[in-house]
């Protein structure tokens, strides 16, 4: 976490001191690098710290300050220059750079590592002074052992057939988020309500699209993402992971159906004083949906499946899945868009449905398990 900070906090000052366009790609360049690492580390630092019953709702709480973040971010931006927004920024970096230094390692690292009285410390400085912690120290230990007789994993080792499930659903749980369009559709906002004839609906010119454009983004993000993180945060240790990832994935294909309806609609000219209300509902319900889950939830589940042991090369593999394909979609999605406006919708309907299918057959529900038991059926470790 210290080292991706400093990444990024160096990344900010190249953007905020930016004299020419490369610095601007430098700075974005160092950032990438910071935010790869931390993209990783944080959730699977917040599962191995904090206990069985609670661990979802801390791990998903990643989630909510990153939207409050974004949402702050968006609402600056529209008053502050790009260089003060920068500086603000860099404002957290150096705030996580300091506070990292007073925050207590990880116990499972430590055991891993061999340093059995600082993992005792670490242990009993999370739980409380008066707690008992030695059955949960035990069972740490007693993983850790199991796991140190194997060899820490290479990437091509993840592909043996022990790994196979947890290979499996963490990185078709990235591929399929990003693959949804959770990043495409927001970034293209603009371009999807003129496609959608916004301007002869809410006004005209172009000044109607961005209008709207706007504020679909303010409704996003301000009285959607943060609301419906929340309700997602507390439901989670309720009714589990897996109840919300079918729900979150069946209302994304319910509203990616709708916008892709929309635009069928408009293309045989049927309905056309209903069709852009119907894409904006299509929109609205997409988003609330997947900030309900899937926005958060493989974050949370990456973070439980994997032992010890391939932990790293399988975050290399995982954070490198999510990204790459995020970067897939977005660079396609206009050119898919272009192609035909329905049947780009159409087909991320058609992912959404699958992803549905996907955590009902694949992903196992991890709510109030131990890590160590769940890594343990994951990887037949304990028969």
């Amino acid at each position: 976490m210290w080292l991706s900070e400093i990444f990024c906090s160096v990344g900010w000052l190249a953007i905020v001191f930016a004299k020419d366009y490369w610095w601007l790609d430098l700075g974005r360049l160092i950032n990438g690098f910071g935010i790869g690492l931390i993209s990783y580390t944080v959730p699977i630092y917040i599962s191995e710290i904090t206990p069985k019953n609670i661990r979802g709702l801390f791990v998903s709480t990643h989630m909510l300050v990153l939207c409050c973040g974004f949402s702050m971010t968006f609402l600056l931006g529209t008053a502050l220059s790009w260089r003060i927004l920068a500086l603000i920024g860099n404002a957290p970096c150096i705030l996580h750079i300091i506070g990292v230094f007073f925050i207590p390692e990880s116990p499972r690292w430590l055991a891993k590592t061999g340093r059995e009285k600082e993992l005792e410390a670490a242990l009993q400085r999370l739980r409380g002074e008066n707690t008992d912690i030695s059955q949960e120290l035990a069972e740490i230990k007693d993983y850790t052992e199991i796991c140190q007789r194997l060899l820490e994993a290479r990437i091509v080792d993840l592909f043996k057939w022990k790994y196979a499930h947890s290979l499996v659903v963490g990185v078709g749980l990235m591929l399929l988020q990003q693959l949804a369009g959770s990043i495409a559709i927001p970034s293209y906002a603009s371009s999807i309500f003129e496609s959608a004839d916004f301007s002869s609906t809410f006004g005209t010119t172009a000044t109607a699209i961005i209008q709207v454009s706007l504020l679909f983004k303010y409704i996003v993000d301000i009285l959607l993402q943060i609301p419906t993180t929340i309700m997602g945060i507390f439901l989670m240790d309720k009714s589990g992971r897996k109840p919300l990832l079918l729900v979150s994935s069946a209302g994304t294909c319910l509203g990616c159906f709708l916008v892709g309806l929309s635009f069928l609609l408009q293309d045989f000219n049927q309905w056309k004083e209903l069709t852009s209300i119907l894409m904006l509902v299509g929109m609205v319900a997409h988003s609330a949906s997947f900030y309900t889950g899937m926005a958060g939830l493989p974050l949370v589940v990456m973070s439980e499946i994997y032992p010890i042991n391939v932990k790293g090369s399988a975050g290399n593999l995982v954070t490198f899945s999510k990204w790459f394909s995020s970067r897939i979609v977005t660079y396609t999605f206009n050119f898919i868009f272009e192609w035909s406006s329905a049947g780009a919708f159409f087909l991320f309907s058609i992912i959404c449905g699958a992803t549905v299918l996907f955590v009902a057959k694949l992903v196992p529900e991890t709510k109030g398990r131990r890590l160590e038991e769940i890594q343990a059926t994951m990887t037949h470790f304990l028969g």
